[in-house]
This record gives structure tokens, C-alpha cells and sequence, in this order.
């Protein structure tokens, strides 16, 4: 009956009916079912079939956006019963993330944001418009291992690149690996400014900072 339920579990948020993955998730609890295994063998799962049909065009960001959504909510029920357990769940790692000074771009950046989430990283979104000092007082009281630097403007690519040097001059370069993102941004670029990874799109960024994070 537990397996049944994990499995129906996973299937709701491949769907992306949040109510319905909080009722199940509910209902697991209320059977006794142990919350991280709620999260190891259902969520986690789930949320990893969902990136693998985005990244095979199956699904698009609307997917991604509930899916992200149904994970949300069940975590909220799921972290009560952890805290009386004195558990935790694993985390991925710790990401600061924001969009550079000069550009004001949301939407992408928050996506990102949500599915590295739900992907288990303790993400800490420092929104749009944000300064060379910001980026770096973050990663310094966050003791982040990952930072994510967008830019959706051709004209704030070089923020990402100042960033980077603010974090060399700080002396926090070595402990935290840097990711870079947004629509004018390549490859390429990543590697000239001396980045450590560059996605295209959200699934991209979360397999990049689970690859970054086993490293760091």
C-alpha cells in the first residue's frame, strides 16, 4: 500500500496537480509513512522524471512551474514532521542567486530559483538589480557553495564577470563555484570570464549545480 501511494505520489507532480500532491502527501503522514522517505522515494523521483521530460520537449516551463509548485507545498508539510524528528532532509548544497546590477529581469531567474528547490538546494534569491557587493556579502553569510549570476541583457554581461573578481578579491573564489545564465550568455562566455558552468534554462541549471555541488 506505501509503495502504491509514493508512486502516486510522484505521478502528481509529473502531472502537476499541487492539491492533489499535498492530499496524498497528507495522507501519507497521517499513515505513518517516514517523511524522508516521503521525499527519497516520491518527490525526488517525481521531480526528476519532470526534468527529464522537459529536457526531451514533453514538457515546457508551465510544467516545470507547477511541478515546482506541488513540490513547494508538500515540503511545507513534510518539514514539521522532519523538525520533530530532528531531521533533516539532505540538502544539495547552498545557492545564492540573483540577477546582475543594471538588468531587472525576473521570470528566468526565479524559475531557477524554484527548481533548484525543489531539487533540494537551500537557495537564497537576492532578486533583481543586484550590486557587485550584494553577490558577495551573500556567498560570505550564506557560505554558499554555489552562486547563479543572470543576465538577460547584452549590456550587464560584464557584471557577471566583475562579480567573479569581487569574489577573487574577497578571497571566497576557491569555496564557492559560480554559475551563469540568460538569454545573451554562452558557453563560451562562461569560460572567458571565468565561470564554472553556464545552463540554458532551469532543468539545465539544476543538473549543473547538482554536478558542481559533488565537486565542491
Amino acid at each position: 500500500m506505501t509503495n502504491d501511494l509514493l508512486m502516486r505520489i510522484s505521478a502528481s507532480l509529473v502531472e502537476g496537480d499541487a492539491d492533489l500532491t499535498v492530499a496524498l502527501v497528507g495522507q501519507a503522514l497521517s499513515e505513518k509513512v517516514e517523511p524522508l522517505e516521503l521525499i527519497d522515494r516520491a518527490l525526488a523521483p517525481g521531480m526528476k522524471q519532470v526534468g527529464e521530460k522537459f529536457s526531451c520537449g514533453e514538457f515546457f516551463i508551465p510544467n516545470l512551474i507547477m511541478a515546482a509548485k506541488g513540490m513547494k507545498r508538500a515540503m511545507e508539510l513534510i518539514e514539521p514532521e522532519l523538525r520533530k524528528r530532528q531531521l533533516t532532509a539532505r540538502s544539495a548544497g547552498v545557492v545564492v542567486i540573483g540577477t546582475v546590477k543594471g538588468d531587472i529581469h525576473e521570470i528566468g531567474k526565479s524559475l531557477v530559483g524554484t527548481m533548484l528547490s525543489a531539487n533540494g538546494f537551500q537557495v537564497h534569491d537576492l532578486g533583481v538589480d543586484v550590486s557587485i557587493e550584494g553577490f558577495v556579502h551573500a556567498v560570505e553569510t550564506t557560505r554558499a557553495n554555489l552562486i547563479g549570476l543572470s543576465s538577460l541583457l547584452t549590456t550587464t554581461m560584464s557584471v557577471q564577470r566583475k562579480v567573479i573578481e569581487a569574489l577573487i578579491g574577497a578571497g571566497l573564489r576557491s569555496r564557492v563555484k559560480v554559475m551563469v545564465g540568460g538569454a545573451p550568455v554562452t558557453g563560451r562566455w562562461a569560460e572567458e570570464i571565468g565561470a564554472d558552468g553556464y545552463a540554458e534554462d532551469a532543468v539545465g541549471a539544476v543538473e549543473l549545480a547538482l554536478r558542481l555541488s559533488a565537486v565542491s
